[in-house]
């Protein structure tokens, strides 16, 4: 039960928000000037349809007054005073109402004359109050799109989305790390420095493979064999001595190297 009253309740809200709503607001209020406008419009007809049946009515008076008046003077020249007389009786009374109806009729006139005048202010201010009110429309409709522009904006939400690649970052970096100190403790241990030497062994005989590659390709020439030529002299304790050749030969070479080193003294002295 409670369920229903408060859906009750919503609709009944909804329809009030609806019913103030700005635009069904100044729509109402031009409705209802609109209508003020054609009931006065409608009473100054009136006032003037009485103003105009005064008119005629003292237009009426004063033309029996005017008749009245020609009969008396026709009765004068006629020599017929008695009659003359009574013409001018009636002419009196006739002028009585000649004057309350000038008197009614003066009124009546002036009062549509305010009339006009009012009901002329009236429309200048429908038209007014129109141009305002279509003016507020359009204020109220900005000020609606500028309140779903700032509720839009409101409800943006960029902060998830940067926590989401600070997190993706965060585990990038780690995973970089472990894999550092993984490839470093990898690089200490013994197993490690085996495959290295086993890589550097492997790159030797790469390169040696492709040198022969590029001799067999003619990219590249053999190197020349080179032959040492090595004097040994074998000095054997307690075997045969040298040879009176061998013995000249070693004495002559002291001799030269002594005077090589006594010129370099001199020159140096000098």
């Amino acid at each position: 039960m409670n369920r229903f009253f408060n859906w009750l309740k919503a609709i009944f809200n909804r329809g009030m928000d609806k019913l103030e709503s700005p635009d069904i607001m100044l729509d109402q209020a031009k409705r209802d000037m609109q209508n003020a406008l054609i009931a006065n419009r409608e009473k100054a007809v009136q006032a003037i349809t009485q103003k105009n049946r005064l008119q005629g009515m003292l237009d009426e008076a004063k033309r029996k007054s005017a008749e009245l008046e020609s009969r008396a003077t026709m009765a004068l020249k006629q020599g017929d005073r008695d009659l003359a007389t009574q013409f001018m009786r009636e002419k009196m009374n006739n002028d009585a109402s000649v004057t309350t109806l000038q008197q009614s009729y003066d009124g009546a006139a002036a009062t549509v004359e305010q009339v006009k005048v009012a009901i002329k202010r009236q429309e200048e201010e429908v038209r007014k109050k129109t141009a305002e009110a279509l003016a507020l429309k359009a204020q109220w409709q900005q000020a609606q799109i500028q309140n779903s522009i700032s509720k839009a904006l409101d409800g943006l939400t960029f902060e998830n989305q940067f926590e989401g690649f600070g997190a993706a970052q965060e585990k990038i970096r780690d995973a970089q790390s472990e894999a550092a100190a993984r490839q470093e403790m990898f690089g200490q241990s013994l197993q490690g420095k085996i495959m290295g030497m086993e890589d550097k062994a492997r790159d030797l005989e790469a390169e040696s493979e492709l040198t022969k590659l590029e001799e067999r390709l003619g990219l590249k020439q053999a190197p020349a064999a080179t032959v040492d030529q090595t004097q040994t002299v074998s000095v054997t304790t307690g075997g045969a001595a040298p040879s009176p050749a061998q013995a000249a030969a070693t004495t002559s070479e002291a001799e030269k190297q002594l005077e090589e080193l006594e010129k370099r003294l001199n020159s140096n002295n000098q």
